[in-house]
């Protein structure tokens, strides 16, 4: 994840005259976006500083610092776009002024009405539901947990009564959200009325080069495409969970139970990678997280790998400060919010990552994942404020996912952790290809369905009252899991999952999982790669790190289909390269799930 807060000068800055023009020309509006830019590049660096502080720091005070930056930056932005809003109608605009007005429009995430007090009053909601995810804990076998370490003890425990508890009082955290939840739709989407939207999501969905009607028929179209391989790795799934605990913990027909699949969330199952591995083809020979503690690597060790892996692209080092300033493992005298993202303090070079780092194979991942916005950040800064992004958003998580689909095990031999004669075989392909498809597969179901619920909730389609029902069922829905206990009508189980109390979209995921394939399919053919597509690493080939910084360099400068076109030779999203990255192991989950009633 990428934070960036558009950022703004001073919530009472003046508007250039020409800007308040009775009747503005594209000379006003070239005007405009200019002293635009300039106010939000002004508050930029002082305000990423205190969103840092109170991520790393969570006090009372910190809180209240946050919470008022947060309200002037809403303040201004709104102002900006409304702003905008006012060249809607003139001609002669050139495409670079045109292109800036739409995306000061488009801009802001949770906009405020002009109503007194609605800016701090959403900012300070929003701060309070980060903080209540922040100081969240859980139980296991009666003992308290935070949220980072019940994380990774879902990833391992497997008795079911301890991880319904672990599941069930992860869930309660979202609770006390309900009713500032409830109250921060409602604002928000007063003041996206004022932009000239029916409401939040739709403004949500209006931010992709396209009209937002045809942004969610997108959405739609990507994940039916790939549906097929995820209902048939749930099939084979759900079969290997009955085999291991029985019908009375896990059916063999219907939904799965969400809290057995190895993650708080069911967004991803590598972790139960031991319960479902083929017999035989299953040993793949290794574990990255055993190779790590093997070689004695920890937490900066496995980031310097991380920056090692750009390095050999032909990307510049990272810079002293990102060593001096990032966090890399949770302090122990203080609240932080460990979920991983990576930040660009200054726009220049002040470049940071914010973990809470173990040795394991999934913040290996991590780590290149969030260096992947690190290097995206820096290779953008020459471009003007507005410009200071990924093509879209989905392209900024997306690099950092097609940079993780590189270390295999080509790439770890090379780089001294796994020794040469430990390089799984070609018998080994299904079992490396359904490791790989544990961790990518069960997420597009469920990245679509999270953004699905919130515009649902911003609409008004789902009230309140409805708000954990609807969760649910989107969840049967689409992801085919269902809680391991009933859920009671006051629960806010969105709120446990951090990018809900922490408003960040999350269709910017769902189109990472597109994307990266997308990348690393065309990345492996400017390589020459000639060996099953999931074998390929990229690693040290700096050819095509060139042609990627090409396209990391145009930012947020160009409509999406023109970057992406930039580094594939295609500008359209496609689910194809993912179906051809698991194509040998969708053939063997079929055979694998014949005499089985599929779907649920």
């Amino acid at each position: 994840m990428t934070i960036k807060s558009l950022a703004l000068a001073s919530a009472l800055a003046l508007l250039p005259a020409a800007a308040q023009a009775a009747e503005p020309t594209a000379a006003d509006a070239k005007a405009f976006v200019a002293d635009a830019e300039a106010q939000l590049s002004a508050y930029s660096d002082k305000a990423q500083r205190v969103f840092w502080v109170n991520a790393t720091y969570i006090t009372d005070d910190t809180d209240a610092m946050a919470a008022d930056a947060g309200a002037e930056g809403t303040l201004l932005q709104v102002k900006l776009a409304k702003e905008a809003a006012k060249f809607n109608t003139v001609t002669g605009l050139d495409a670079d002024t045109a292109r800036k007005l739409f995306l000061l429009r488009q801009a802001i995430v949770l906009p405020a009405p002009d109503a007194p007090g609605a800016a701090k009053e959403l900012a300070e909601i929003a701060t309070r539901l980060q903080s209540t995810y922040g100081k969240g804990k859980g139980t296991a076998r009666g003992k308290d947990v935070v949220g980072n370490d019940l994380e990774a003890l879902m990833g391992t425990e497997r008795d079911p009564k301890v991880l319904q508890e672990m599941w069930e009082s992860w869930h309660a955290v979202g609770k006390p959200m309900a009713g500032d939840y409830a109250r921060l739709v409602e604002i928000a989407n007063a003041g996206a009325k004022e932009l000239g939207f029916a409401d939040t999501g739709a403004m949500w969905r209006a931010g992709y080069d396209m009209p937002a009607a045809d942004f969610e028929k997108l959405i739609d179209r990507l994940l039916a495409e790939v549906q097929p391989l995820y209902t048939d790795l749930h099939c084979y799934t759900r079969t290997k969970l009955n085999e291991k605990y029985g019908d009375a913990v896990q059916a063999k027909t219907g939904p799965i139970r969400a809290d057995l699949l190895g993650n708080m969330w069911a967004q991803e199952w590598a972790s139960i990678y031991d319960v479902v591995a083929p017999k035989g083809a299953g040993d793949v020979g290794y574990d990255i997280g055993e190779l790590l503690v093997s070689k004695q690597m920890g937490p900066i060790e496995m980031v310097k790998a991380g920056e090692n892996f750009y390095s050999s692209l032909g990307f510049a080092p990272l810079p002293a400060t990102f060593w001096t300033r990032s966090q890399f493992t949770k302090p122990a005298d203080r609240e932080v919010v460990c979920h991983a993202s990576a930040w660009d303090i200054d726009n220049k070079d002040d470049l940071r990552i914010k973990m809470c780092i173990k040795v394991n194979s999934t913040d290996f991942v991590t780590i290149h994942h969030e260096l992947g916005h690190n290097y995206y950040q820096r290779a953008y800064n020459k471009q003007s404020l507005l410009y200071l992004n990924s093509a879209n958003d989905g392209f900024h998580e997306a690099i950092g996912d097609f940079a993780a689909l590189n270390v295999t095990p080509e790439y770890l031999v090379k780089v001294g952790l796994l020794d040469q004669a430990k390089v799984p075989d070609a018998s080994r392909d299904i079992g490396l290809l359904l490791r790989q498809a544990m961790e990518k597969v069960p997420g597009m179901p469920w990245t679509a369905l999270v953004d699905k619920w919130r515009w649902g909730v911003f609409s008004g389609a789902t009230k309140p009252a409805d708000y954990n029902k609807a969760w649910t069922d989107l969840r049967l829905k689409y992801q085919g899991i269902v809680p391991p206990v009933p859920r009671p009508a006051d629960a806010f189980d969105p709120g446990a999952k951090y990018h809900i109390p922490g408003n960040t979209p999350y269709a910017r995921y769902f189109l990472a999982r597109i994307l990266q394939f997308q990348f690393y399919e065309a990345a492996c053919k400017q390589a020459g790669w000639k060996g099953p597509l999931h074998r390929c690493s990229i690693y040290g080939d700096k050819a095509v790190g060139t042609r990627l910084n090409a396209m990391l360099e145009m930012g947020m400068s160009k409509p999406w289909p023109e970057a992406l076109k930039a580094f594939t030779g295609s500008d359209q999203m496609s689910g194809k390269s993912m179906l051809a990255y698991f194509a040998p192991l969708h053939t063997w989950l079929k055979q694998q799930n014949k005499g089985q009633k599929c779907g649920w």
